[in-house]
């Protein structure tokens, strides 16, 4: 098991000054303990009485009052345990090679140490410390780590985007009928119905409107009544994350940004990752409710969405709010919650 004790050698990280602090907060010399000692000292009074009085060895006493007269106040922090060599580590080209395994092949620790011949605890403390222990944290097309926005309250990021989905004619299209099912009574071309959407990134709550459009005054109008329904619910929208639509990018958005208090961020082109929380919000919507079952009009299908949400919003549990629904992360008023 030397691979093992390469990678825990090299694996403990430093703590700062103030973690040290809290780790020994129970300690006989804590770091004002350490600062008290010196001051007794300094004023002329003999180690030994003082190590007496507050309860240490005198070789504690003498070893903080060497450090202090060498480095200061700052010899007083307690120092890494971490050695400052480790011979035994892993070689830095053999992670190298182990990371190009994990992001070219997406293969797990077992499967890598049998192609490295290591054990594969030590190719998982090796992920670990690379950040790349978990899949799901990578981009599948490039093995890159991808950077999770996080956020500490309701309102303060909302994310913002547009689903488009086909009109069902009446009777049904053709995910009722199937594709090769033809009717010349029928239109063809029955338009597209847009399905804007905002979510926030902390509670998860969300809001979404059915418009005809994903133009400039359809997001206008979406943008001000999404805020007035987060509102409602005592949460005040700061921020708003959208992709670099042609309405997000107008002159009138940018006015309601500014008139609102609402700060505008746009995604880097090619990159719907960063608004991954209304995208997979998205998917969702058109699992659960816009394919979940066959509508035999458009209307029957608008007319579900405010039933779905209000299911969503109080009653779906969450996988990334511990299986809570996201109101349960909104101050609601009693009753609200059900």
């Amino acid at each position: 098991m030397k691979g093992a004790s390469r990678s825990r050698c090299a694996s403990r990280q430093t703590r700062t000054p103030l973690e040290e602090a809290l780790v020994h907060a129970n300690a006989r010399l804590t770091i004002h303990g350490r600062k008290e000692l010196i001051d007794r000292i300094c004023c002329g009074r003999p180690v030994a009485h003082v190590a007496a009085e507050m309860g240490i060895s005198r070789a504690t006493a003498y070893k903080w009052w060497r450090r202090w007269r060498a480095e200061g106040d700052t010899g007083l922090w307690d120092r890494s345990s971490r050695p400052r060599r480790c011979p035994q580590r892993t070689p830095r080209d053999l992670e190298r090679r182990i990371e190009r395994l994990r992001r070219t092949h997406k293969l797990g620790p077992a499967r890598i140490g049998g192609i490295v011949e290591m054990q594969p605890s030590t190719v998982h403390r090796i992920l670990v410390r690379q950040g790349l222990n978990q899949l799901r944290a990578m981009d599948p097309p490039t093995g890159r780590v991808i950077r999770r926005i996080e956020t500490s309250r309701p309102g303060e990021l909302v994310h913002i985007d547009v689903k488009k989905l086909g009109r069902i004619p009446d009777g049904g299209g053709w995910w009722a009928h199937g594709r090769g099912h033809i009717t010349r009574s029928r239109p063809q071309q029955v338009g597209f119905d847009y399905v804007h959407s905002a979510v926030d990134a902390y509670s998860r709550i969300a809001y979404s409107e059915i418009l005809p459009a994903e133009d400039t005054e359809c997001c206008v109008g979406f943008l001000d009544r999404a805020r007035s329904w987060f509102g409602m619910h005592d949460v005040r929208v700061e921020r708003v994350l959208t992709d670099n639509g042609n309405g997000y990018r107008s002159n009138a958005w940018r006015d309601l940004c500014a008139a609102l208090g609402i700060a505008h961020t746009r995604t880097r082109p090619y990159r719907p990752q960063t608004n991954g929380k209304v995208e997979r919000f998205n998917r969702t919507l058109n699992d659960e409710w816009a394919r979940v079952r066959i509508y035999r009009t458009n209307r029957d299908r608008d007319q579900a969405l405010d039933r779905w949400l209000h299911r969503y919003n109080h009653h779906r549990c969450h996988t990334a709010l511990g299986g809570q629904p996201p109101m349960s992360r909104v101050n609601n008023l009693s009753g609200q919650n059900s």
